[in-house]
């Protein structure tokens, strides 16, 4: 494994969601989100291949708790898919909370590949490499290669969730995957036996992502 800071033309870096309504003040807020947006964009810099990912929802999608009577934000219903966790309305397609954080700009302009994910109004897709089916490829898997990339690097919103399912992606297609926490926050959902980041970070290292 080579060092964390020594990136190559065969490292990638994926910029998870970095999104308004990710950030305080937005309709998914990330505790302390912001605080990462301007660290990543000079990070950015150091990686010849960037990959932004932006949540872009259809007003109604099925993750939204309003889509939903009598359901809550922060439930969790069983879909066809699997379990999913229901959302505030969030990163609509359009909306200024689906803008990406103006800290970020640098890594923006940089990136080879902006991947919108979330469309589909029946799926949900936490995951830069699948929708939450865990069938339907974005795409992202080919284009990497393509461009040779053996490595991803994930940073960005929120930690637990989209990039951890996104570094297991990355793993589950064959790449070597390192998580940079200190560029990352995490929802922190608490759940019986452990919360979401541990459940997440559990996965993480039984799937041989480094973080």
């Amino acid at each position: 494994m080579k060092d964390a800071d020594d990136y190559t033309a065969e490292d990638a870096l994926i910029v998870v969601d970095p999104q308004r309504d990710f950030c305080p003040g937005g309709a998914l807020a990330v505790a302390d989100g912001d605080s990462v947006m301007a660290p990543i964009a000079a990070l950015a810099e150091q990686f010849r291949h960037v990959v932004v990912t932006q949540d872009w929802h259809p007003a109604g999608h099925s993750s939204f708790a309003s889509s939903h009577p009598g359901r809550r934000a922060f439930d969790t219903v069983r879909m066809p898919y699997g379990e999913q966790v229901l959302w505030p309305d969030h990163c609509v397609q359009g909306s200024a909370g689906a803008d990406f954080h103006p800290d970020v700009a640098g890594a923006v302009a940089r990136a080879g590949l902006i991947l919108r994910k979330g469309a589909n109004p029946a799926v949900d897709s936490y995951s830069a490499f699948y929708e939450n089916d865990k069938t339907t490829p974005t795409g992202l898997a080919g284009y990497l290669r393509d461009k040779g990339v053996r490595r991803c690097v994930l940073v960005g919103l929120a930690y637990d969730f989209c990039v951890a399912w996104s570094a297991l992606d990355a793993r589950r297609d064959g790449f070597a995957a390192l998580v940079l926490t200190r560029y990352t926050r995490a929802i922190g959902m608490p759940a019986p036996g452990g919360g979401s980041v541990e459940v997440a970070e559990a996965a993480m290292r039984a799937a041989g992502v480094h973080l």
